[in-house]
């Protein structure tokens, strides 16, 4: 094993890398500048002079784009979610703290790390802008180009020097291959933007409309509101029963979706850096092992230290293995979390949607809206770093629960010892099984002698009134002194369940760990109520439904008005019929409306009504 390592290594020795990825970043910000600005440029600012928005104090050619709606977007969510992903190799470098262009003293470390995520974010803005821009045809060349350049530069570095000191071969391709896929797929997302924007602008297709305020999901979970409930269910597989049921009236923001997707490439890629810390410690200990070994040898395995040197051996052998062993189940346990996190997602705002708040805690009932708002802009990344060290925390406890059971089951075997451990443990069990029995013996004596009969035969249980009161103090008092031994063993699997149940479910964002009337100083759980109201306020289907119904009446006020001010302005010039009007505007709406042919009435004995003028109640008139 250590010949392998040592030729990998020797391989890198001679390892030229030219492309310097940290200096790469930094100069990257030269052409993220550039096509900020040439978007900026083509920015529409119709509203840039609203009482409220204080854009117009820019200068005027320009305008303030955004790279996603981290609220209302649901449109283009696993584009978004791969230009997340594209990001996970520079967020794990910010999350190492390798960022370190300038020296600073220890105080101004926070700082230094906010201007690195400033960077990255400025590095990686093209990436969302030109998924966002509504100017596709320039956006969709300006993202290609600036994709090709990121894929182009990592395929460099990774031919350059594809090996590694830990991992041996093709250690860099293990690395950054999640990088490479997200950035070939937004070259082929900006590809097909381009060749849709393309046909658009030479008209063989329409153009892309405007963005719809009201989604179609949120219009089907109005009319589902809306109907009758249905008498007879579907019946559900065990998958909808017992994992997750598909919701066709629901769908997830692209922020949830940027998140998760970021979660697990930063998952799987602090697994890899965790495997290759256990690579450089289990080369360090085989050392160390070696050196044990040329002890006992040397002295011929009569020193006095010799029995505690083969216990150091057998410790160090049966921690590497538990290690690796539990590598699997630890990282299951988050991937299972992730997922979970998104049913959780959707369970909760369906309840804040039916204004049902029970299962919040009491302060959480009313939050701030200043913390709802930081809340959001919080919760994506806080959710990263408890995925992160969430693993790590669940990796060393599973550790700890394999290194006991070896000890206490595995190696009493393996050292021909396991009468002696069957002994132990079934006395164990033995004396836990009385110290239970002798709580539920408690438990039964007081429901069968201290309490009075049942006031009617359909009660579940007898009333809270004592019977037999002096028998009663007798009780109490004899097994006052017995209580007092079992408190302390009652307080000790407290702690011991208290840490278990906490370390498992740290990484769990939308679940509290704390006890009732503390959870306010969970920073991740209030993080998660917060964006759940934000996300409620402003994409609740009833209200963004009653929303769109005020701006399309609005719309149909205004295009009313606006055809009886023309037919005004058109006396002057030559006179149009109002029949001929009547039958164009039917034309029109026949058209935008197919269906509607199906309602109108035969041409037979009604010539009279036969261009009847049909309201004009479209919102695509």
């Amino acid at each position: 094993m250590l010949g392998a390592n040592a030729r990998t290594r020797q391989l890198n020795v001679t390892c030229t890398n030219s492309v310097d990825m940290e200096l790469f970043l930094h100069y990257s910000l030269i052409p993220s500048l550039f096509i900020i600005l040439a978007l900026s440029f083509l920015q529409r600012r119709a509203h840039r002079r609203q009482r409220d928005d204080t854009s117009h104090l820019l200068w005027n050619p320009f305008g303030i784009i955004m790279p996603l709606d981290f609220v209302g977007t649901f449109s283009n969510r696993w584009s978004y979610g791969v230009a997340f992903g594209a990001t996970a190799n520079k967020v794990m470098f910010l999350f190492s703290e390798g960022y370190q262009p300038l020296q600073v003293p220890q105080w101004a470390q926070a700082f230094l790390l906010l201007i690195g995520g400033f960077e990255v974010g400025l590095s990686h803005f093209p990436f969302f802008a030109c998924l966002s821009s509504e100017f596709q045809l320039v956006s969709s060349i300006l993202g290609f180009s600036y994709s090709l350049i990121w894929f182009s530069v990592t395929i460099l570095q990774i031919s350059q020097c594809p090996h590694g000191q830990f991992l041996g071969r093709y250690e860099t391709l293990v690395f950054y291959w999640p990088s490479l896929l997200c950035l070939a797929f937004l070259l082929g997302r900006f590809l097909q933007m381009f060749v849709k924007a393309l046909r658009g602008h030479l008209g063989l297709e329409p153009q892309t409309e405007e963005k719809p305020l009201l989604e179609a999901h949120q219009a089907e979970h109005v009319k589902q509101l809306l109907r009758k409930a249905q008498t007879q269910e579907r019946e559900k597989s065990w998958f909808q029963t017992q994992v997750y049921e598909w919701d066709p009236c629901f769908q997830f923001p692209s922020r949830m979706i940027g998140t998760i997707v970021l979660a697990f490439i930063c998952l799987y890629l602090f697994i890899i850096i965790e495997f290759c810390m256990y690579v450089y410690v289990r080369d360090k200990l085989d050392v160390f092992e070696g050196k044990l070994e040329s002890y006992l040898t040397y002295m011929n395995e009569t020193e006095t230290l010799t029995p505690v040197i083969l216990q150091v051996k057998e410790l160090i052998t049966v921690t590497k293995g538990v290690w690796v062993v539990t590598i699997l189940p630890a990282s299951l346990t988050c991937v299972s979390y992730l997922f979970h996190i998104l049913a959780c997602y959707r369970k909760h705002m369906k309840r804040l949607w039916a204004g049902n708040k029970q299962f919040l805690p009491a302060k959480f009932h009313n939050p701030s809206s200043s913390e709802s708002v930081v809340a959001i802009a919080r919760y994506s990344g806080w959710q990263i770093a408890y995925i992160l060290w969430g693993y790590l925390i669940i990796h060393v406890v599973q550790s700890l629960c394999g290194m006991t059971i070896m000890y206490s089951l595995v190696l009493p075997i393996i050292h021909g010892q396991g009468l002696e451990m069957l002994q132990g443990l079934g006395l164990g069990i033995l004396t836990l099984f009385i110290v239970v029995g002798l709580m539920i013996l408690q438990g039964w004596i007081a429901a069968s002698f201290f309490l009075q009969p049942k006031l009617d035969t359909a009660d579940k249980q007898k009333p809270l009134a004592l019977n037999n009161r002096k028998a009663f103090h007798n009780f109490n008092y004899f097994l006052f002194f017995y209580n007092v031994l079992l408190g302390l063993g009652a307080c000790l699997s407290r702690l011991l369940i208290s840490c278990l149940l906490g370390s498992w479910l740290i990484a769990r964002i939308d679940r509290t760990i704390m006890q009732s009337g503390y959870e306010g100083a969970d920073m991740g759980f209030s993080a998660w109520i917060g964006m759940l109201y934000v996300d409620h306020y402003h994409t609740n289907p009833v209200l963004v439904s009653f929303c769109h119904i005020l701006i399309t009446g609005h719309r149909e006020r205004k295009l009313r008005k606006s055809i009886k001010y023309w037919c005004l302005n058109q006396s002057a010039g030559p006179r149009i019929s109002a029949k001929s009007r009547t039958r164009w505007l039917l034309l029109q709406t026949l058209i935008n409306n197919p269906r509607l042919v199906l309602l109108r009435k035969s041409k037979s004995g009604h010539g009279s009504r036969e261009f009847t003028q049909i309201p004009l109640t479209c919102s695509d008139c």
